[in-house]
């Protein structure tokens, strides 16, 4: 079957198409799945051993495969069938899932199942990550991939939101109750997946070719099956490079920030309580920040957008050194987190605008494991620096070491004077 690279569907207004709605449907679902699995395995481990090692071995192991897989997986959606490689993932999540609620169910489950589901989750946000946003781009048309997309953050920061504390809830209510919700929420993913027919196998149609291309719609040689092809696309645009680097120097510093932030709160007498109220600055910032996307890249060029949402975040973070309780961090949060979407979603438009439909997957697939090894990068960082220096000494460490990397950035005129398009 013939397909092609751009979207097959009439330009009904977004929230009447029914591919793209069950798409984000499946996707949020996932996505609430993932932070209960985040919140719970740990709980879980921690109670079955003791051990705050073991119970961080989760996380670590999660993100590791997600960084191990992450390009390979850019690599199939480039190459295969992507609607095939998204209901695979989805699959092996859900028997992931009901393994585990089985195990506890029959009071079988170890620790290391319970590690090797963290791997598997961390492999099938891999694979599923870049088809998805792929699907994503055919059953939407170009002037609606910025509304789409701004419609995406809301699902990802409103899990991160209600994913800890719907965890705990339904680990007061019985062991195996949110792992059991995993399933469910893993199901109807799939679900969704399997119901949505879209172009899965696009054709490399023509495109401003990147330096290195032989001409407009060719790939270099040897590009169409190298997993760094993706990357040297990124690398070779300045506002993507700027932007993917310092998103990236964000999630790093950011992850850092919080480890610090929980240090500094406790320290000052905080329940545990408090600080969880606190660190969901974050997710409220990111779901109020969605709402601005739109409004932002209208008004303002992308080299604009990015810097602003950098220095914002410095602000942010130099603000959480002097704060006093929870209530202050919470806001210092919130407001760093504002631009965030923005920044994200610039980066998702640029990618389909700049680069090749050949090689899509892979740059989609290279974004999200630089912005993902940035997560345990700043949190062993923070844990350095906690080690030998107080948690407010750390929290300035870390703001003014992001504004000195932002200072040439922001004085060139690279950035600053790069448009929507090229």
């Amino acid at each position: 079957m013939t397909t092609t690279t751009e979207p097959d569907t009439a330009a009904v207004p977004l929230r009447r198409n029914r591919r793209f709605q069950l798409l984000w449907a499946g996707a949020a679902s996932a996505m609430l799945g993932t932070c209960l699995a985040d919140t719970a395995y740990p709980l879980l481990l921690l109670a079955m051993t003791g051990s705050p090692t073991v119970a961080g071995a989760f996380g670590a192991v999660q993100f590791g495969a997600s960084v191990l897989f992450g390009l390979h997986g850019g690599t199939l959606a480039d190459r295969h069938d992507r609607r095939r490689i998204l209901i695979l993932a989805d699959t092996v999540r859900l028997l992931t899932a009901l393994s585990v609620a089985l195990a506890l169910a029959a009071d079988r489950l170890t620790v290391p199942h319970a590690l090797l589901a963290a791997a598997v989750i961390g492999a099938t946000m891999a694979y599923g990550g870049p088809s998805r946003m792929l699907a994503l781009r055919a059953v939407v048309p170009p002037e609606q991939l910025r509304q789409a997309l701004s419609q995406d953050e809301l699902r990802v920061n409103g899990a991160a939101l209600a994913g800890p504390p719907l965890a705990g809830f339904l680990l007061g209510l019985g062991t195996a109750v949110p792992f059991l919700t995993t399933v469910l929420t893993s199901g109807l993913a799939l679900g969704a997946s399997v119901a949505v027919r879209f172009d899965s196998r696009p054709e490399p149609g023509p495109q401003a070719p990147a330096p290195g291309e032989e001409a407009p719609g060719e790939e270099a040689p040897g590009e169409r099956g190298g997993a760094l092809a993706g990357l040297r696309h990124l690398f070779a645009r300045p506002v993507l490079r700027g932007a993917v680097l310092i998103a990236a120097g964000l999630n790093l510093t950011g992850a850092a920030i919080l480890l610090a932030v929980m240090v500094l709160l406790r320290s000052r007498g905080t329940s545990e309580a408090g600080i969880g109220l606190a660190l969901t600055g974050e997710a409220v910032g990111g779901l109020l920040g969605a709402l601005l996307v739109s409004r932002l890249h209208r008004r303002f060029r992308p080299g604009t957008v990015l810097l602003a949402v950098a220095w914002a975040e410095v602000a942010a973070f130099a603000a959480t050194a002097t704060a006093t309780g929870p209530l202050p961090v919470f806001a210092a949060l919130a407001f760093g987190c504002l631009g965030v979407p923005a920044l994200r979603v610039m980066i998702d438009v640029l990618v389909f605008q700049r680069v090749p439909a050949a090689v899509r997957g892979r740059a989609v697939a290279g974004t999200m494991t630089l912005l993902m090894a940035g997560v345990p990068l700043g949190t062993m960082t923070a844990g350095l620096l906690l080690d030998r220096l107080p948690a407010p000494a750390v929290l300035l460490l870390l703001a003014a070491a992001l504004a000195a990397a932002l200072l040439p950035l922001t004085l060139g005129r690279t950035l600053r004077g790069t448009g929507w398009t090229e």
